[in-house]
Parts: structure tokens; C-alpha cells; sequence
């Protein structure tokens, strides 16, 4: 479960130096990036600015660094903007193990979830040391393709890790896709459909979600299969271990397709697929870790961005009653004279 820290993973200085990272391009995006260097400058924390995010804004004042040099100096990242953009640096970093802070600019915030307009009050207690520290798996995948000029050996096309999800879809224009699923060598089932989900739990609140897929604690481990519009209503969302390696099979394309079948990692990267692909996806070695306020609660997270506390408003009780029936009076036939 998500622990209280008092004083920081690395002591009571815990975070010398810290990186932000801003939504790309985002209007409006330049003044909060400034205002945040600025208050971090305050505390005596010497300020990384992503390199892209430094060019974006002109933060030609401070030090700008690629994701990679952030790994090797920050003690601490600093998100501002929404879940896609915390994906797309939480992948990069999670091989440095460098904590990961989200302030969110966007819509939903699952993962950037404090507010804009709190982040100097929020920030100023985890910079201290008071934080609530959460560790988040992620997906290792390989697209596979037989090689005929290796005895049919399988060649790895394409490599990638997802912190969300792992989806294998049709073209933009094609019909439905035929796949063939084994779990840890034993086959499941094989699916005509517009595609798979294989998630994560911080992706079962994502697409998954929308397809109609469980939701995952981030403290399960576990992985969610998903089918996108399968073409039997029998194949359903299934909850796999977290060690479970999945390989999906690409059997057969829809005929006639102008547009090849994908495989795509967080909705991010891109690889197209073939006839005969194999995705091959388990549980990476890496972990990213996410660090919130004190009294972050998932469950709070869950009522507050599904609306679960919402109530349904009802129309006024004589919208619900049944119209009154009118019985109509047959005309009563005049006696012959």
C-alpha cells in the first residue's frame, strides 16, 4: 500500500535538484512553469527545465537537460499538465528511478492530481519530506516477425515499455482482426475483433476503462486483457497475474484492408503489424514512483474524476406516471325504423 514518508527517501534534504517537465506547447503554459522554477529557486533547489519544455517557454535562464541527463542529476520531477504528458516522461525516466510529482494542467489528472491553484501549498509540505510515495508497474513489449533468412526465426521489429497499456488494433479503416491469445504458453482463446487492451492498473482507469474493462488498485498485481468490440459477446475483460507473459498472435488482417493493423504503447508509439506478428508483452523490470500530498486516496481520486458521488437528478414524479388511458365509447348503432 501507499506509505507516509516523514522524511523523504533520501533524508531530510531529500530533493537538491529537481526537473520540471511541462505539457507540450500548451497555451498558457509558460507563466505557471515560470512561477514554479521561481518558488523551487526560493527553497535553494537548484532547477532542470526538460529540454523541449525549455524551448517551448524560452527558459533560456536555467539549465535545460534531455530526459536522460534528468535521470543522472534530479533528485525529484516535477509534472505540470495532464496524465499524457506524465506518461510520456514517467517511461523515459523509469529506468532512473527518479519520483515523480504531478501537477495537473489537463482534464482528467489521475496521475497529476494536484490542482494548479494548490501546487506552492501541496509542494511546500513534500518538499519537506511529507508525502504519500506509491510504486507503479510497467508493460515490457516486443513485436516479433518470422524471419525466413533465420530458419523462420523470430526477428524483433519493435521495443517499447508502456506505463498504461499495450493495445494491438485494427486499421482506422479496416474491418475486424483475428487474434490468437496464449498466456504463459497455454493458449487462451482466438478473438475476431477491433482489437486488444493488455493494461496495467494505472491504464484500467484509461482506454480499458472505455472498453469496458475492469478497474485495478494500483496495488494489484495484476494485468488486464481487454477486448476492444470483440465479435462474441462471451469474450470478456480477464485479470491476469502480474508475472504472466502474454503473446498475441496477428492470424489474419481484414481483407481488402488499406490500412495494416498497430500495435501501440500508451497511445505514444506506433509500430505497424503484419500477418503473423507476435506481441509479446509481461511485466517490465522498472517501476516509476509517483509521490502525492498527504491524504491522497486512491478511492478519492475514483469519486472525484467518475463523478461516483454524484446522485442521479429524477424528473418530477408526473413525468414517471403512466398516461391516463382514455377508454373510447363505441357509437351505439340506431335501431332500423
Amino acid at each position: 500500500m501507499p506509505r507516509t514518508s516523514k522524511t523523504g527517501r533520501h533524508g531530510k534534504r531529500a530533493f537538491r535538484t529537481a526537473a520540471i517537465i511541462g505539457k507540450y506547447r500548451a497555451q498558457g503554459i509558460a507563466d505557471p512553469l515560470f512561477a514554479l522554477a521561481e518558488f523551487l529557486a526560493r527553497r535553494g533547489i537548484n532547477v532542470l527545465f526538460e529540454t523541449e519544455t525549455a524551448e517551448t517557454i524560452g527558459a533560456s535562464g536555467y539549465q535545460a537537460r534531455s530526459p536522460e541527463q534528468i535521470g543522472a542529476e534530479a533528485d525529484v520531477a516535477i509534472v505540470v499538465g495532464g496524465d499524457g504528458t506524465m506518461l510520456g516522461i514517467a517511461r523515459q525516466l523509469a529506468a532512473y528511478e527518479v519520483p515523480l510529482i504531478g501537477i495537473n494542467q489537463g482534464r482528467l489528472g489521475f496521475m497529476t492530481d494536484i490542482p494548479l491553484a494548490n501546487q506552492f501549498d501541496a509542494l511546500s509540505s513534500m518538499l519537506d519530506g511529507q508525502f504519500v510515495e506509491e510504486r507503479r508497474s510497467l508493460l515490457h513489449a516486443q513485436v516479433l516477425r518470422p524471419d525466413m533468412s533465420r530458419r523462420g526465426k523470430p526477428k524483433t521489429m519493435f521495443e517499447a515499455i508502456a506505463l498504461n497499456d499495450v493495445v494491438v488494433a485494427r486499421g482506422a479503416v479496416s474491418g475486424m482482426i483475428e487474434l490468437t491469445v496464449e498466456v504463459d504458453g497455454l493458449y487462451t482463446y482466438t478473438q475476431r475483433a477491433d482489437g486488444l487492451i493488455v493494461a496495467t492498473p494505472t491504464g484500467s482507469t484509461a482506454y480499458a476503462l472505455s472498453a469496458h474493462g475492469p478497474i485495478l488498485h494500483p496495488c494489484v498485481a495484476g494485468i488486464a486483457l481487454v477486448p476492444i468490440a470483440p465479435q462474441a459477446l462471451s469474450n470478456r475483460p480477464i485479470v491476469l497475474p502480474g508475472d504472466a507473459q502474454v503473446v498475441i498472435t496477428l492470424n489474419r488482417l481484414a481483407n481488402g484492408a488499406p490500412n495494416p493493423a498497430s500495435a501501440s504503447f500508451d497511445m505514444q508509439t506506433l509500430t505497424t503489424l503484419r500477418e503473423g506478428d507476435q506481441i509479446v508483452v509481461q511485466r517490465s523490470k522498472h517501476e516509476i514512483t509517483l509521490l502525492h500530498p498527504v491524504g491522497y486516496n486512491y478511492f478519492g481520486v475514483l469519486r472525484q474524476k467518475l463523478n461516483w458521488s454524484l446522485m442521479p437528478v429524477g424528473a418530477p414524479l408526473a413525468a414517471h406516471t403512466a398516461p391516463a388511458v382514455v377508454e373510447r365509447k363505441r357509437p351505439s348503432k340506431k335501431k332500423a325504423d
